[in-house]
């Protein structure tokens, strides 16, 4: 176990992670897997992407290389999509269907994980919306609604867009800045409960280092 494949202290995981979502997310899911994995902090590598994760043979080769090429080779490799990419038509129906064909692509490989947000990063921010209203200096209330819910249509990323515009703050949402002030002043807790796709994907890191799952 010394080379952390087993799970606990050493596990290396890469992450293959939307850019903007690295600089957002990483630091808030590192504090709170701090207070999981005390003595068993995995080493987490986060491969940003330009826009969205590879699809297709570009998927497999990535993972395969970040499995089996360079110095430090990942013990296991995650993928986090959206289900909402932007794309007409939509990539994929759901977080299942985004899952089954990731899995597709890549193949056999039981050190590959994937995992989709739904419909997009964003869903995991909405359980914060008193935060969300107090950046954007506006009082738009949220429907309430399971955050995961939403769909192509309107997805969670436009309707933060939607209350910053017409705030006070007179700017528009950005991601690394604002997603980040949202999830610094708040506990990743409360997102993990409301959204099941959160929670499978902190699960996996949970599992793979040799921590409790959360149930």
């Amino acid at each position: 176990m010394a080379d952390g494949s087993n799970g606990g202290p050493g596990v290396k995981i890469s992450i293959i992670i939307e850019g903007k979502t690295e600089k957002a997310f990483m630091p808030s899911l590192r504090k709170f897997l701090e207070t999981r994995l005390q003595g068993r902090m995995p080493k987490l590598n986060p491969v940003p992407q330009n826009g969205r994760i590879p699809t297709g043979d570009n998927l497999k080769r990535l993972v395969n290389a970040l499995l089996n090429m360079g110095k430090v080779k990942a013990d296991h490799v995650i993928a986090l999509t959206d289900v909402y990419t932007g794309t007409n038509p939509p990539d994929f129906i759901d977080a299942a269907d985004a899952k089954k064909k990731m899995r597709q692509w890549v193949g056999i490989e039981p050190r590959f994980y994937p995992h989709a947000a739904q419909y997009d990063f964003e869903a995991w921010l909405l359980p914060y919306w008193s935060s969300i209203q107090k950046l954007a200096g506006h009082s738009r209330t949220l429907l309430p609604s399971n955050p995961e819910t939403v769909n192509h249509g309107k997805p969670p990323a436009y309707r933060i867009k939607e209350i910053f515009e017409i705030g006070k703050c007179r700017d528009s949402y950005v991601k690394p800045r604002d997603a980040k002030r949202i999830l610094e002043e708040n506990d990743l807790w409360d997102a993990i409960q409301q959204c099941s796709e959160l929670k499978a994907f902190v699960n996996t890191i949970l599992q793979l280092s040799g921590g409790v799952i959360i149930p």
